[in-house]
């Protein structure tokens, strides 16, 4: 079978994952009303292309942080890729640097920063960070992605505690035996394992530094050179902060659905948080994206470039690293149709006035 889109990789990604990492990949916070919100609320935006404009040649590059970009997508840090594939985050990671995109690595994965720059030498790299109740190693890990050649921390903002994960309580989750977090070593490595719940919240609980706030910034600041991204902004007044604090961007972003239900989706967030700090900031994006429409959207809300968690984890168990080369060559094409189809030959004639809301018809 032929697979032409996001759902067809979700559907054999389904078929291949084991239940327990099948649901802790696909599984959102509560009762999981923004899981499907994410998506949703991109349907509820109605497109206003433009026609007879020349879109013969198309040119969807960008530069983000002064790195040239071959299009505005890349990957988001997901946690334990190796419980999808073999292959990883490596897989993920030299995927990503075959399209031109970002990769960015997560602090829980199942390939350590050195192993992944060493195998993906020409990807872009941003590395996602935790901060640990212990800020040595926080410390170590910072000057670590320096060394292995990371363009930029992405600190997760929304994440003090894990959020109420109810089909990993039911599984009883724990990262399989033959795996360990590869950034680690000892209980760091080793420690999510159930103690009865959900073992990756356990792990986080006994790990995180709940206590991190806007101050530690400037302790983070202080450690790096590098540019400092937040990722999990969904207001107006945090993302003023984030500037005030001196950060390069912000991801505007509710972790997949899986912190705290109920909050907005990440594309109904991105309008204020770009209003607010869009001339200052590099605004991004990730939650939801699926299709060239969505990511189209997203750059005419403010976004400069977006990301997809999932659907790349959705390749990978589909097919390793060939699996994820093949989504982002179909998600990539798409999005090409999309900016033609819209009268867009390149990034910069998308306006925001293409894209308005579904209620603006409903007055007719």
């Amino acid at each position: 079978m032929d697979l032409v889109c996001v759902d067809d990789f979700e559907r054999q990604a389904d078929s291949k994952l084991e239940k327990t990492a099948k649901d802790y990949y696909k599984s959102g916070a509560g009762e999981q009303f923004t899981l499907n919100l994410n998506r949703e609320a991109f349907k509820r935006l109605r497109l206003r292309p433009r026609y007879l404009r020349d879109v013969s040649k198309l040119d969807i590059s960008c530069q983000i942080f002064g790195q040239q970009l071959k299009w505005p997508v890349g990957i988001a840090p997901t946690a334990m890729q190796k419980m999808a594939h073999p292959d990883g985050e490596i897989g993920n990671a030299r995927a990503a640097g075959k399209a031109g995109s970002i990769f960015i690595l997560s602090t829980l994965s199942t390939t350590s920063l050195e192993d992944l720059s060493a195998a993906a030498p020409d990807t872009l790299k941003w590395f996602q960070l935790y901060i640990y109740k212990d800020r040595s190693l926080t410390e170590k890990i910072v000057r670590r992605a320096e060394k292995a050649n990371f363009k930029a921390l992405v600190l997760t903002v929304d994440a003090p505690i894990f959020g109420h994960r109810r089909a990993d309580v039911r599984n009883k989750f724990s990262l399989p035996s033959h795996l360990s977090l590869a950034n680690f070593q000892g209980e760091q490595a080793n420690g999510v394992v159930t103690e009865g719940g959900s073992g990756i919240n356990e792990y986080v609980a006994n790990q995180f530094d709940a206590s991190i706030n806007w101050k530690d910034i400037n302790w983070l600041k202080q450690l790096t050179h590098l540019p400092i991204i937040l990722k999990g902004i969904l207001t107006a007044e945090d993302a003023i902060l984030a500037r005030e604090f001196g950060c390069a961007g912000v991801i505007v972003s509710n972790h997949g659905a899986r912190q705290i239900d109920t909050v907005p989706a990440s594309i109904e967030a991105l309008p204020e948080v770009a209003k607010a700090v869009g001339n200052d900031l590099v605004v991004m994006l990730d939650g939801g994206i699926t299709q060239g429409n969505d990511i189209f959207k997203a750059l005419a809300l403010g976004a400069k470039t977006v990301f997809i968690g999932r659907p790349a984890v959705y390749g990978l168990a589909y097919n390793g690293q060939q699996g994820v080369e093949q989504l982002l060559d179909i998600l990539k094409k798409d999005f090409e149709i999309s900016m033609a189809l819209t009268g867009c030959p390149k990034l910069s004639d998308i306006q925001s006035s293409m894209v308005v809301h579904e209620s603006t018809y409903s007055r007719l």
